[in-house]
């Protein structure tokens, strides 16, 4: 009985390792998708040599690992050193090392990953905008002494709206503010808010333009960093001031504006003056004018009577009446100057008078209003009354007492105006 052994297929020649170690070398390092490639991981390890930086990238979720190398000539360029812990982006080619029959990245550039990139990604985004110039201080415009029409854009869900409408209701009554609603977080926020500004400036009415939102975390932010926001804020036709809740970094939008606070109540501040101070300040101004040209009226009358004197001491005509033709003049300029002083702040007053007659309750009464209280004081809401509660209506003249039959259901107070 014979074996039977197996049929062997024997070549008649046998590759070398070095031939096989080339044909591998040069079907991973010609291959386009491997002379250039970026990579994300995490460093694991890093080890400075002389002739370069050798560190190991690894992929921890999927047990991978792969060798880099930066060599000294690189390191300078890198916008990030790579040390181990951190995630990194990295761009460069695929090496096939012969002699150890292994392969390994040798890297042009490393960017740092997650956080680090949008950071980088932010910064270089301020550095082509600030040379574009739109951060410049020249571009910045004053904002409105006495703004008649305030433009708000925020979400409508926002507190930063409230906080807006109740800070330019107490420091300017009687302005006429303007909301247009936008997404202030999230992927859909930059065109929201880009769409908001134009639509202000669309209508034409506002003097200046509040964009803000509360404070959160910095990727829900990003929406203020984007490029649209910024060059919609840079060259948006009205001012504007950003009041957006944060105070660790400056957005973009912050710098874009031509005025920026840290909080929205903070911007409503910026955006109109106080009207109880300006009238406290008109006040302390108008007794000042008076002191100033009493005492001008004073020292004018004491040198007129003193050149009197002098004239009549010197007994010369010619010379007294020069004298008293410059007196004259004095007088009448003083007359003239006085008088447009105080035309002047009779006017303010005036305006101030008026503006302060649209807030007096009683101006309010005559026009047809009406005050109604209970024995808990000031009824705001139908809430606040019961059936079988006695009222007192105040009327612009005279007083009504009033017995609670039925209390109906009343709807929410209007908002204000939106675009």
């Amino acid at each position: 009985m014979t074996s039977k052994l197996p049929n062997l297929l024997v070549p008649d020649s046998a590759l070398s390792v070095a031939d096989l170690t080339a044909y591998i070398q040069s079907l991973i390092e010609q291959d386009d998708q491997l002379r250039q490639v970026w990579l994300t991981g995490e460093v694991s390890s890093a080890t400075r040599y002389r002739s370069g930086l050798f560190f190991t990238l690894q992929d921890p979720a999927a047990k991978a690992v792969i060798q880099c190398v930066v060599w000294s000539s690189q390191l300078h360029k890198l916008t990030t050193i790579p040390a181990p812990g951190e995630q990194l982006i990295v761009l460069g080619r695929v090496h096939v090392q012969p002699h150890r029959g292994s392969y390994q990245l040798v890297v042009w550039q490393a960017l740092p990953g997650g956080e680090g990139l949008r950071a980088l990604r932010s910064r270089q985004l301020k550095d082509r905008l600030e040379a574009e110039g739109l951060f410049d201080v020249d571009r910045k415009r004053p904002i409105p002494s006495h703004p008649q029409t305030v433009a708000v854009v925020t979400s409508p869900q926002a507190a930063a709206w409230g906080d807006i409408q109740r800070t330019l209701k107490r420091r300017y009554p009687g302005l006429r503010v303007l909301f247009s609603p936008a997404l202030v977080q999230g992927d859909q926020a930059p065109s929201a808010i880009v769409n908001a500004i134009r639509r202000v400036e669309r209508d034409g009415r506002a003097d200046v333009l509040i964009l803000s939102r509360g404070g959160g975390a910095i990727e829900d932010m990003a929406c203020f960093n984007d490029e649209n926001v910024v060059r919609a804020i840079a060259n948006c036709s009205i001012p504007v001031i950003a009041g957006i809740g944060h105070q660790r970094d400056e957005s973009l939008a912050d710098l874009a504006a031509d005025v920026f606070a840290h909080t929205p109540t903070a911007a409503a501040e910026q955006a109109v003056p106080c009207l109880a101070d300006l009238y406290e300040i008109h006040l302390e101004r108008s007794e000042a004018l008076s002191s100033a040209m009493a005492r001008y009226m004073m020292i004018a009358q004491d040198r007129l009577v003193g050149l009197r004197d002098r004239m009549s001491r010197l007994k010369l005509d010619r010379a007294l009446k020069q004298e008293m033709q410059v007196v004259s003049w004095l007088q009448q300029r003083l007359i003239h100057s006085t008088q447009r002083r105080f035309q002047s702040a009779s006017q303010h007053c005036q305006m101030l008078q008026e503006k302060l007659a649209t807030l007096d309750p009683q101006a309010v009464l005559q026009r047809g209003y009406a005050v109604v209280r209970s024995e808990k004081g000031i009824v705001r809401s139908a809430k606040d009354v019961s059936i079988g509660d006695n009222l007192t209506i105040q009327l612009g003249q005279g007083e009504i007492e009033v017995y609670v039959n039925s209390v109906l259901n009343t709807s929410a107070q209007p908002n204000p105006e939106q675009l």
